[in-house]
């Protein structure tokens, strides 16, 4: 199969026309004006958009992906990895993934790295096929947010406080066992 990976910025009309159809098929809440804030937020934190388009100009797959430094060292991590439900099972995937893995080398990354929810079992064994392990459980907790949806996260007036606000940390003998 001859495909083509392309990096595509929030402000390119395939973003809207290509990617955001593959990422609905994994998040089928995300509606097209949620989809346009969320990929020029991200954008803006360093998420990349790569998507794998086949001869004629269709786009079959997307990673979204991003640098991070960790206290694990260097790591690419892929936020999401989305093939066209028709376009699975014929190495799009793969290839997308080998194509992160090269990059990630050449950024001088220690890993690549992505989480998978519990249930997507099909999604599991393909990256088991690849080599890719379970190294940890992520852990999430839904709250309200204080700001308003529209609100992003961080810009570029932001900037940290003074001094740290008053939370009083927890620690292992206040959690109790489940």
């Amino acid at each position: 199969m001859n495909l083509t990976l392309t990096d595509l910025a929030p402000d390119d009309p395939r973003m809207s026309a290509d990617i955001a159809p593959l990422i609905r098929t994994l998040r089928p809440q995300l509606t097209a004006p949620a989809f346009a804030a969320f990929a020029e937020e991200a954008y803006g934190q360093g998420l990349r958009f790569t998507v794998a388009y086949d001869a004629t100009g269709r786009g079959l797959a997307v990673a979204t992906h991003r640098l991070l430094a960790t206290s694990r060292g260097r790591v690419l991590f892929v936020d999401d990895l989305v093939t066209a439900p028709e376009s699975r099972g014929r190495g799009v995937g793969a290839h997308l993934l080998a194509e992160l893995e090269r990059r990630a080398r050449a950024a001088g990354c220690a890993r690549v790295e992505l989480d998978s929810g519990t249930a997507n079992v099909h999604a599991h064994r393909f990256y088991h096929a690849r080599r890719m392990t379970i190294g940890a459980l992520h852990f999430g907790l839904d709250i309200a947010p204080d700001t308003a949806p529209d609100t992003p996260l961080v810009t570029p007036s932001d900037t940290l406080p003074a001094t740290a606000p008053d939370i009083a940390p927890v620690t292992a003998p206040d959690i109790a066992p489940e």
